[in-house]
């Protein structure tokens, strides 16, 4: 078996979670389980997380959810996508989002057996989903015919930028100040930094996984604990003069003597091919660099400075030890896609 594995730490989902109930105390939680837990696996993550409510976009996991004895509330952030979705919606319980006139129109239309509580999601100005300032008293109107509880939400642009959250919260207020529907408005960034708008639920995702919102900022000074470690081990070992170059391409060529390490993971694992030479590394608990080219199933490690490691010696590609945000980084992305492009192939272990 390849020495590739991610593992997965419990205790440190729930210490993320205590985070944000912390710095949300009078707020409920949605824990943002979208994407199959950020890659950490739908049922792990539930199992660790006592959220107040779980939050996704994909209604099978939904479904597989109340199927495996889930019983708190479950909301679809981007709602339905066509009126079929809307019985087993009500008759399994489910919270949905509602964004536009499309989806508003098929819910009335439809008049499923069980109203449905919904989230009515006004655009601030992300100009993705929700609708638009002269649109919203309209739509509530029509949502009091057809649904069930409603709650007003929005979703911020840049909460984790340097235009900030407040010109967001200004139109949604003008548009909902004479209105007395709970509300949701805080994503990750805007717990951690902007507490006036964490109102009656808020919605954690990236922080929950231990990962920062903020390219300014990491994880580690924000309190959060990585939840996945993805390790696996050297399998062969190259000593190289200089002229000599590693992998596809030749992208690397050495300047002088200096050993190579081959590393078990590549991009069919999920590691990025596109991670230049230099992206950080950890090979028996030594920080170093990729050189070379990162392959399907294999990528390289400069072992200068790190005379123990052999064949079977340990690699950290992310996690504990090295942020899967600087990883992120220096290959041009985001943790977010580091762990949600984990490879269905990569044994995953829990450890609590």
């Amino acid at each position: 078996m390849r020495p590739i594995r991610a593992r997965i730490d419990s205790a440190a989902l729930r210490h993320n979670l205590a985070a944000v109930k912390r710095l949300a105390p009078r707020s409920r939680v949605w824990a943002v389980v979208k994407a199959n837990a950020y890659g950490h696996g739908l049922a792990r993550a539930v199992h660790s997380l006592a959220a107040d409510g779980l939050a996704l976009i994909e209604l099978e996991a939904a479904l597989e959810l109340r199927g495996a004895g889930e019983k708190r509330p479950i909301l679809l952030m981007q709602g339905f996508y066509s009126p079929q979705e809307l019985e087993p919606i009500a008759t399994r319980g489910l919270t949905t989002v509602v964004h536009d006139a499309e989806q508003l129109a098929m819910l009335e239309k439809a008049r499923p057996t069980a109203k449905i509580p919904v989230y009515l999601k006004l655009n601030s100005g992300m100009n993705r989903l929700g609708f638009a300032e002269g649109e919203v008293r309209d739509a509530i109107a029509r949502l009091q015919r057809c649904a069930g509880d409603i709650t007003l939400m929005s979703h911020f642009a840049d909460a984790d930028g340097k235009r900030g959250v407040k010109w967001q919260v200004e139109r949604f207020q003008k548009v909902s100040s004479a209105l007395s529907f709970p509300r949701s408005l805080a994503n990750s960034a805007a717990i951690l930094r902007y507490p006036e708008t964490h109102a009656d639920w808020v919605r954690p995702g990236i922080m929950l996984y231990g990962c920062s919102p903020f390219p300014d900022e990491s994880a580690e000074q924000l309190g959060l604990r990585p939840v996945m470690t993805l390790s696996s081990e050297l399998i062969a070992m190259r000593e190289l003069r200089a002229g000599d170059s590693v992998g596809y391409g030749c992208t690397f060529t050495a300047t002088g003597p200096m050993r190579v390490g081959v590393v078990a993971c590549g991009y069919a694992d999920g590691y990025p091919r596109h991670a230049p030479i230099g992206t950080p590394i950890r090979v028996c608990g030594k920080r170093t660099r990729t050189v070379g080219r990162v392959a399907m199933d294999m990528l390289f490690a400069d072992l200068t400075g790190i005379p123990e490691a052999a064949v079977g010696s340990p690699v950290t590609l992310w996690g504990e030890g090295l942020s899967a945000d600087e990883v992120a980084a220096s290959a041009g992305t985001v943790s977010y896609e580091l762990l949600c492009a984990l490879s269905p192939r990569v044994p995953v272990v829990r450890s609590d």
